[in-house]
């Protein structure tokens, strides 16, 4: 697949078709068009195609986010010969669909977060990854914020052992887009599209990120959820698109929110460390409050993602006297990801851990490494959100996570 290359003409080039084009893909747009200009790469990304259902708007889309052409149904996406990657930035009701027919096609795979919309897509998912990968082709759940340098610094701190045995791991991850009442009932809010609300929009992110620098797995929940707001005000336009986490105009007339508003859970690690989990839309104030702490024998680490180019550290073997948090600048050539940035002291934002995502992916293509996170990672947080659901159901009975 791909286009041919001359010798010595350079990288060959990597074909990327994007199935999206709202929000998440025009961040992952973004990631791909700037990857092969900041980092030497083995393999050229190329823009190849975008797709959407609304002819005229994906074609404006092409034309602002840099891709060369526009398609209309993923399934001619998928058969362009150009096509090597295919990124998928749809809601979570499409995922599994187009995810195994790509795989299927021979092309590797790009799935935003959460991987599905439950536990049983998720696991066809991973059957459709492993037939691929004894092909030679390779699938990646796309949570960025592990591509946060500061994150990435914090797992390798913890591989270090420089907090010693963990003990406990507190994440929040608070937003406000939603406290008014009157916001539209977008796919966000409808169960047959997203899935679930805060659980998996935020808590996915929440989830992955503690089993990621924990080096371990969730094995039990013990959960509340809650929908504050049970009907919104409907969309004039009913196919339920939104760009990003904003609406169209509202029409006449209200409609259930079928998913969760907020959800609260504590939960357990296989080494036997505790964790507290919250994700909410409804947390005024709070745009984008990613927050994590780990707590260890000889140590802990703190990361706020509205700071997201410092890590707190604080290391409990040095005398009291002089001991606490310290600030960690993550702006070093020899901190994760920066070698190709900027001098030090000068930050990143939200936008470079898409075009870390890229990088690590097309280095995963060309060595034929599995790329991280798996769909198999991406499966385990599918079956911890499984797992809180059930708990809220059951009123907070704890309930043990299927390995």
């Amino acid at each position: 697949m791909g286009t041919t290359q001359e010798p010595g003409a350079g990288p060959r080039p990597l074909g990327v078709g994007m199935v999206g084009y709202a929000f998440m893909g025009a961040a992952h747009s973004q990631g791909w068009r700037t990857v092969g200009r900041v980092f030497d790469l083995p393999l050229r990304p190329v823009l190849a195609a975008v797709c959407g259902r609304d002819g005229q708007a994906v074609r404006a889309a092409a034309d602002r986010l840099g891709w060369a052409a526009a398609e209309t149904d993923w399934r001619a996406l998928i058969a362009r010969e150009d096509v090597d990657v295919v990124d998928i930035c749809t809601p979570g009701d499409s995922h599994a669909e187009i995810a195994v027919a790509a795989l299927e096609a021979g092309k590797h795979v790009l799935c935003e977060k959460p991987l599905a919309n439950t536990v049983d897509e998720a696991e066809a998912m991973v059957e459709a990854a492993e037939r691929a990968r004894a092909r030679g082709q390779l699938a990646m759940a796309g949570f960025n914020y592990r591509r946060v340098p500061a994150t990435a610094l914090a797992r390798r701190m913890v591989e270090e052992g420089r907090i010693g045995a963990l003990r406990h791991v507190r994440v929040s991850y608070l937003q406000d887009w939603l406290v008014d009442p009157d916001f539209p009932l977008t796919w966000r809010l409808k169960k047959e599209y997203a899935g679930s609300g805060a659980l998996g929009d935020l808590g996915a992110h929440a989830v992955d990120l503690a089993q990621y620098l924990a080096g371990e797995p969730l094995v039990g929940v013990s959960a509340l959820t809650e929908t504050f707001v049970r009907e919104r005000p409907i969309l004039k336009d009913t196919v339920g698109a939104s760009a990003g986490l904003a609406a169209g105009d509202a029409g006449t007339g209200r409609g259930p929110v079928t998913v969760d508003d907020a959800a609260l859970f504590t939960a357990r690690f296989a080494s036997g460390a505790l964790g507290s989990f919250e994700a909410t839309r409804f947390a005024s104030g709070r745009k984008n409050a990613l927050r994590i702490e780990l707590n260890g024998e000889r140590g802990s680490l703190a990361f706020d993602l509205e700071r997201l180019n410092e890590l707190s550290f604080h290391d409990h073997t040095e005398p009291g006297v002089s001991a606490g948090f310290r600030r960690i600048l993550v702006t070093e050539p020899g901190h994760p990801y920066l070698e190709a940035w900027w001098p030090p002291g000068h930050g990143l934002g939200y936008e470079h851990t898409f075009v870390h995502q890229a990088r690590d992916l097309v280095h995963a293509i060309a060595s034929g490494q599995q790329p991280e996170p798996s769909f198999a990672e991406g499966l385990r947080v599918q079956r911890v959100l499984a797992a809180v659901e059930e708990s809220a159901l059951k009123n907070s009975v704890y309930t043990p996570i299927p390995v």
